[in-house]
């Protein structure tokens, strides 16, 4: 079968390509086209676009690039008119594939969302359109299956497939010594995936480095910006930057300083104890925080209905606090043991490994329904 898949984030195209795996094992014939990034291409996957084109974050932002997104859409329809795929898989990315969405269903096409948007947090009205243009809404996290069903939605929980990712992941015994690192203890920093948000995050979380001179700060940079760019705020500091190599830099972290996102989960599941670090436009949060209707930024926190992790954000993001968080979290800090401990009830939550392939199996099936 032809499947197309947009996907508008690096955690998208993880999750895509490890969907587009399952998928090749039940469907011989599966061939794609879509919307991601290298992950997906090396599954197969005939690329349109770049995630990295495509990556605008928060209100006046998007607004300042709106003819770009716009000309993306109208771009994108007459892509998939031209392939006609038996299927369209729509993976997170909500401002774009909802849209895309609403689009498909007049075009006749048959619509699966992969990974929920977040309308449980903000613009929850959407769950009506997501009633009126998706055929299938299969969701990774716990509690997305009661908010659904309040509306009269039906859907499907498959599980977090972060599991999946993590557990077939190469481990590399040699990973510090390939990589020139020393003995220290070593803190992990996750500043993000776009420039945008590198270049306002990672000033910050390397501001305290100086503070903790027996630890080793390793910066997990995304191979889709150049090393030019991180050098901007790496040079002069004793920072290792490591591309592509997130999960290895975990397995190895006693700590980790991480943007708020896929990234804080993925650390959790890693039993890294975190500081969550977030700071954005003014603009920007101010209007998010009219709208947003979570207590929590962090997936961990939203998971446990509680504060799991610590979450610095806006003005509480600064060298005083940031240093004052991570040094309750290293070997010996007061609450490392209590997190991890936490860590564990969490993983409990998410609904064990297999969640790729429960993906696949019940879009297998609503293919056969015709």
């Amino acid at each position: 079968m032809k499947y197309y898949i947009i996907a508008g984030e690096a955690s998208g195209d993880l999750h895509a390509s490890n969907l587009v795996k399952a998928l090749q094992e039940l469907d011989p014939a599966f061939t794609a086209r879509g919307w991601g990034g290298d992950l997906m291409k090396a599954r197969g996957v005939d690329l349109v676009k770049h995630y990295r084109e495509l990556a605008f974050m928060g209100f006046v932002e998007v607004i300042a690039n709106l003819r770009t997104i716009l000309r993306n859409i109208t771009f994108c329809k007459k892509d998939i008119q031209q392939y006609r795929p038996d299927v369209l898989i729509l993976v997170d990315y909500p401002g774009f594939n909802l849209r895309i969405a609403d689009f498909a269903r007049k075009e006749g096409l048959k619509v699966i969302y992969y990974i929920s948007p977040q309308i449980w947090a903000w613009k929850q009205s959407r769950v009506h359109q997501i009633k009126r243009d998706v055929d299938r809404m299969l969701c990774i996290l716990p509690f997305e299956k009661d908010f659904y069903s309040k509306f009269g939605v039906s859907v499907d929980f498959t599980g977090h497939p972060l599991l999946d990712a993590i557990a077939s992941r190469n481990v590399s015994s040699n990973w510090k010594k390939d990589h020139q690192l020393d003995d220290k203890p070593l803190i992990a920093v996750l500043p993000g995936s776009r420039k945008q948000e590198i270049a306002t995050m990672l000033p910050l979380m390397l501001s305290v480095a100086d503070d903790f001179p027996n630890h080793r700060f390793v910066v997990a940079a995304a191979p889709s910006v150049e090393p030019e760019f991180y050098n901007r705020f790496t040079a002069g500091r004793e920072v290792k930057l490591v591309f592509g190599k997130t999960y290895d830099l975990l397995e190895n972290a006693e700590a980790a300083l991480v943007t708020s996102g896929t990234a804080t989960l993925e650390t959790a599941l890693f039993n890294v104890p975190q500081v969550v670090c977030y700071k954005g436009n003014k603009l920007s949060y101010h209007i998010a925080r009219q709208l947003i209707k979570v207590k929590y930024i962090s997936l961990v926190n939203l998971i446990m209905d509680e504060q799991v992790v610590t979450e610095l954000i806006q003005d509480d993001l600064n060298t005083a606090r940031i240093r004052a968080e991570l040094s309750e979290v290293i070997a010996g800090g007061k609450r490392r043991e209590n997190l991890l401990i936490q860590y564990s009830a969490l993983k409990k939550k998410l609904g064990g490994p297999g969640a790729s392939a429960r993906a696949a199996s019940i879009i297998m099936d609503q293919l056969k329904k015709g």
